[in-house]
């Protein structure tokens, strides 16, 4: 069976609140909903499945927020920055100098590809609640 439709409102409405979207085939980040106090004040593990329903674990520090989009992990961090780091399963990575991922890398999140190990989105604290 699948999800009622106040799960389905409940779980698209907290990404609207984590500012996450789409524009374009272009995943977007735009947290301005997003709250200083619901970003970690102490170290935390997150643990999540993979795109290959493995078990994993992100060790966060203070001042980060984690959630999974398309199975992938998102951590928004407070930071002096306002880009976005891809982290490849390969190692290596790719920012952008603003919270928009292009189309090409998009693409590769929404059809899991299993390439994108996490992506780290730095956020101004000026620009949260």
């Amino acid at each position: 069976p699948g999800m009622t439709g106040q799960v389905k409102e409940d779980i698209l409405s907290r990404f609207g609140e984590l500012g996450v979207f789409v524009k374009n085939g272009k995943l977007c980040f735009n947290p301005c909903l997003l709250r200083k106090n619901e970003f970690l004040i102490e170290t935390k593990t997150f643990h999540y499945f993979d795109v290959n329903s493995n078990s994993e674990s992100i060790d966060l520090s203070p001042d980060s927020i984690c959630f999974t989009y398309c199975q992938i992990p998102i951590i928004y961090t407070i930071s002096n920055q306002k880009n976005v780091t891809v982290w490849y399963v390969s190692g290596l990575q790719e920012t952008f100098d603003s919270l928009i991922i292009d189309e090409k890398i998009s693409k590769k999140i929404f059809e899991r590809t299993g390439e994108i190990n996490k992506i780290i989105v730095n956020v101004p604290e000026n620009e949260l609640k």
